[in-house]
């Protein structure tokens, strides 16, 4: 396991500089460099593209006929809030992923590298995956609250998308959301889960990261997770 948490000046480290495989959690720095290229001018979010290359995994995408049309933030969403994998492939296609690693550099991210499309099985078993660390998906979240790295208007947006995030069984899995925020994207394969979340109450933040490998009980793994959660939870609520 690895943790990296960091609570109005508090912060708390656990092997927050070993490097896992992210899973899903690499679709954070993409969505970042998307924001990123739309700000530059290099791309229209409103674009209609057709669903090209349908692979399985998460998603709904699969399920969707090739004519069917949506715009890259549309895909950018599900890629977040349902963890899409064709919607992320098609956007790798289309950002670029060199693009996307010279941003990774450019946040600071030193253990992040994105090494493959979802679902290429065959990549993984040459080697080539993609990882991240805790400390990196720290700097990340930061990236999309505060920092300049993204504009104001971007930030924005890339919070409230996350903020729809459907998969609430790690780190949001014990807390009551109807008295925090929480922006959050999870990432698993066999025997990995990680999340990674800012949580807002009261003008308190609370920006947390906990990725768990060579789990030998999956379910194990995100109850660890959410009872991370439910301690960062119970210490901002404390007045």
């Amino acid at each position: 396991m690895g943790l990296a948490v960091e609570i109005e000046g508090e912060s708390l480290y656990v092997n927050c500089e070993e490097t896992f495989q992210s899973a899903s959690l690499i679709k954070v720095p993409i969505l970042i460099e998307a924001f990123r290229q739309s700000e530059a001018g290099k791309l229209n979010l409103n674009q209609l593209v057709s669903i090209t290359n349908h692979v399985g995994g998460s998603g709904v995408l699969q399920a969707f006929s090739r004519d069917a049309l949506l715009t890259l933030k549309d895909l950018m969403t599900l890629m977040i809030t349902v963890s899409d994998n064709t919607a992320t492939n098609m956007l790798i296609d289309k950002l670029g992923m060199a693009d996307i690693n010279r941003s990774i550099k450019k946040m600071g991210l030193k253990h992040t590298i994105l090494n493959r499309k979802m679902m290429d099985f065959a990549a993984i078993g040459q080697g080539h995956d993609n990882f991240t660390s805790p400390i990196d998906m720290l700097t990340c979240l930061k990236a999309v609250n505060e920092g300049s790295y993204l504009k104001e208007e971007s930030r924005a947006a890339v919070l409230k998308i996350m903020s729809y995030q459907q998969f609430q069984d790690r780190l949001p899995g014990l807390m009551d959301l109807e008295r925090v925020v929480v922006a959050n994207k999870t990432g698993s394969l066999p025997r990995v889960e990680n999340d990674c979340a800012v949580i807002k109450y009261k003008g308190k933040t609370a920006y947390a990261a906990v990725l768990i490998d060579r789990l030998d009980d999956v379910y194990a793994g995100k109850q660890k997770i959410s009872k991370i959660g439910k301690h960062i939870y119970d210490y901002l609520l404390e007045e």
